[in-house]
This record gives C-alpha cells, structure tokens and sequence, in this order.
C-alpha cells in the first residue's frame, strides 16, 4: 500500500511557562517559575493565582526544609493547605520550583537537571479567567533575597492527538515549506489539564515551532478542549474538537467552532456548539472533516462505553451542509481504536486510524487503512509506539512523514495518567 516507515525523530517539547504575562489571562492556564539556582534558599516563596472575587491559590516552597506544598484560600481568609507526604519534600536543592494552574487543577513542581516533578496537585474548582492574576510574595529568613521569577500562560508537559491542519479536500495547510499541526498539550494531570495548541513542522529537519493556542467556550466556561482539527475553507476555520476540557468520566462529545481570525498565530477563545451525532454512544471523540464530492465527511471515534471505543465515518446528507449526519460505516470489530483521518492513498479515499494495544491480537498495535464503509483494505508497515498514536499522513520529497507521539509519561507519580507524550516523525524512503 505505501513502502515501509521507520522511525527518524523523537523529542520533548516541555514548557511550563510559554507567553509571558502577570494578567490578562484568557483561559484558566497559568504558569509561574521561580530560578533556585539549585540553593537551600532559607525563606518561604509562594507563587500564586489570584482572582478579584478574593480567591487565592498558591503553591509554596520551604527553601529551609526543602517541602513544597499548595494553599487555596477563599475571600473569607479561610485557607486550606495540602501537601503530599510521600512527594512533598525534595530530595537535594532544586534548580528551580513552579506552580501551574490548568483548568481546575493546581500544582508545585521542582525542576532537577532540567526535568520537572510534580510534587503536589489539588483541584481548586471552576477559575474564571477574568481578573486572574498572578501573586508570588517571599518570606525570607536571615535577609536572604527573593529568587527571580517569570510568568504566563502554562505551555506543555509533552505533546499527542497529532493532526495536520487542512484544507477542506483534504490537503494539508503549507506555509514556507512547513506543514501545520494541531496538538493536545499535555498538562500535569488527567484530560482536562490539557488543551489545544498549533504549531508549524518542517519535515525535513523534523522541527517543531509552537505558534498558537485555542480556547473553547462552552457553557458560559472557557475550557481547554482538544483533540482538535483545524480545517481552512471559503476564508474562514472550521475547528472540530472534544469536550476532554471538562471530562467527569460520564461523557464526552464533539463540538465545532468557526472563525475568520487568524488561528495560525496568538491565542483565540473559539464559542463551540455540540454537533448531533447518530447514534447511542456514551462518547464521541477525535473528529476529522474533510469534503468529498461535495458532502462533509466526518471521522470520529464512538464510545459503548468508557474506555471502549471505535472508529466511525459519517457523511452529511445534503451538499455543503454541516448537518444531518449519516453512517456510512463503523468498525465495531475494534475496542480500543482512535485518531482515525480521512487521506488519499493511490488516488482513493481511505479512512487512517490507530489500533491500541488493547484490541484483539489480529487488530492490536498497527495502523489499519479502511474503505468508506469502514471495511479494513490493508494496514501501514510502520512500528508503532506506545499508547494509541495517531497517523498524521502527509506526502513529502517523494515518500510520505507521518507525525505522532507516545506514551512516555513526565513529571513523576503524582499527575498519574495523561502527561504523554514524546513527538515522535515516522517516514518512508523516496
């Protein structure tokens, strides 16, 4: 079907602080890093979120004792302290210590030989992003003086749910040789301390540039949704998303936003609108739009219940129309596939996805190709990393670079699942 892929890079893209700001937050999403320069600094440093209702959620560092703990206080002065016994203390003077608020969750890291651990986490509820400021006061013991510190937008603990950004047929977006992508940035925590990012990749040095953040606005609340696809069409976006933002464990969907804004670059808050689905799942996710002959088409992954799921494709019955939804087939043989997209291979459309380890041997731990009906017609001969990598297919210098990510988790024990992955390039010979 396509020659053999091997695997040609893999990185980590970790930031905790990306924009730099101390207000003017347009989502829940903040990060604060203050340099120790690897020193029993005697003092204590909290760093802090604060919003005009009074609230304040700080984490703190006892430099002389080494421990790390957070503090969520309300517009009473009522304050509630948390620290993790078995992860709360550090074992030699870090190099730097951080709090980052993403979504719900609030968290202290300390960073050694340039790697963050989480060293504490607690969710602090819904935080609106209005007023939201960032607080950082130091406590000092014999005169000793603050640390520098830094602020902004939280960044990224590693990088999944890779998509090419594209044109409505299916082409991928190219500015100056560079293709264009969409991707979860993993926070440190389960799905709703993520959110979507666009960046540029150049697949020739395998290069990746963070260029822009997308909010979705859903329900009155800015949330972090993602596993996104950002489709250009008629001057304007299209951009289909997954409600991971506000994931209770009872149901997740698809929304779709438009926009005529520049998405490429800078930050966006995009209002998001369900799209009916057919069907009786508990879940829908990961949804690709393309149009074909004229009607949408949309990939997307159903859910019987969570987490066992499979890839679905729909077709909108009337021309140009964004609606009225009709199965045109569904792989229910599968329980644990996802990230399926719409390509040509050979000239004919084929629905791409990934089989997770978690299916049936026959079917587990590839990259299966399917007709319009959902029929399996073949499968890539590519390795396949850990978790449930997605194939982001594009054509280049003569072959084909495929794009993806793993499992590799970050941050230590305490975030648990959700912190993956590393970015991973996967290409065939000319």
């Amino acid at each position: 079907m396509l020659p053999r892929f091997e695997l040609v890079h893999r990185s980590r893209p970790v930031r905790l602080v990306a924009d730099e700001r101390r207000s003017g937050f347009l989502a829940p999403f903040a990060a604060i890093e203050a340099e120790l320069a690897g020193r029993d600094l005697p003092g204590r440093l909290g760093l802090g979120f604060a919003t005009p209702d009074g609230r304040h959620r700080t984490a703190w560092w006892d430099g002389g004792r080494r421990l790390a703990g957070l503090e969520v206080g309300d517009a009473r002065g009522v304050s509630h302290r948390a620290r993790s016994r078995r992860h709360g203390r550090a074992p030699t003077p870090p190099e730097a210590v951080a709090a980052t608020l993403t979504g719900r969750q609030l968290s202290v890291l300390t960073r050694d030989a340039g790697r963050w651990t989480v060293r504490g986490r607690t969710d602090v509820g819904e935080v609106a992003p209005e007023g939201l400021e960032v607080e950082v006061t130091w406590l000092p013991r014999d005169g000793a003086g603050a640390p520098p510190w830094r602020s902004g937008t939280f960044g990224q603990l590693g990088v999944r749910d890779v998509r090419l950004v594209t044109h409505a047929e299916g082409e991928p977006v190219v500015e100056g040789g560079r293709l264009l992508l969409t991707m979860a940035h993993a926070g440190p925590g389960f799905f709703d301390t993520a959110h979507t990012g666009v960046w540029s990749f150049d697949p020739e040095t395998c290069a990746i540039e963070h260029r822009a953040d997308l909010w979705f606005r859903r329900g009155g609340r800015v949330r972090g949704d993602h596993a996104t696809h950002l489709v250009r069409h008629e001057g304007r976006w299209l951009v289909a998303t997954s409600t991971w933002g506000d994931f209770d464990g009872t149901h997740v969907g698809v929304v779709l936003a438009t926009s005529e804004e520049d998405l490429l670059h800078g930050e966006h808050v995009l209002d998001a609108a369900p799209v009916a689905l057919p069907g009786t799942a508990v879940g829908t996710w990961d949804p690709h739009l393309t149009l074909i002959d004229g009607h949408w088409h949309l990939a997307h992954v159903a859910a019987r219940r969570f987490f066992e799921f499979h890839p679905v494709l729909l077709r909108a019955a009337d021309p140009g129309r964004l609606d009225g939804w009709q199965v045109l087939g569904a792989a229910t043989d599968r329980l644990a596939t996802e990230g399926p997209a719409l390509v040509r291979l050979d000239g004919v459309w084929r629905v791409v996805a990934s089989d997770g380890r978690d299916n049936p041997a026959p079917v587990a731990g590839r990259f299966p190709v399917f007709d319009l009906t959902m029929r399996e017609v073949g499968a890539l001969d590519a390795p396949y990393p850990s978790n449930l990598p997605w194939p982001a297919l594009a054509r280049h210098a003569g072959g084909w670079v495929l794009p993806t990510f793993d499992g590799t988790p970050y941050g230590g024990e305490v975030p648990g699942y959700g912190t993956h992955g590393d970015f991973l390039v996967l290409r065939t010979g000319t």
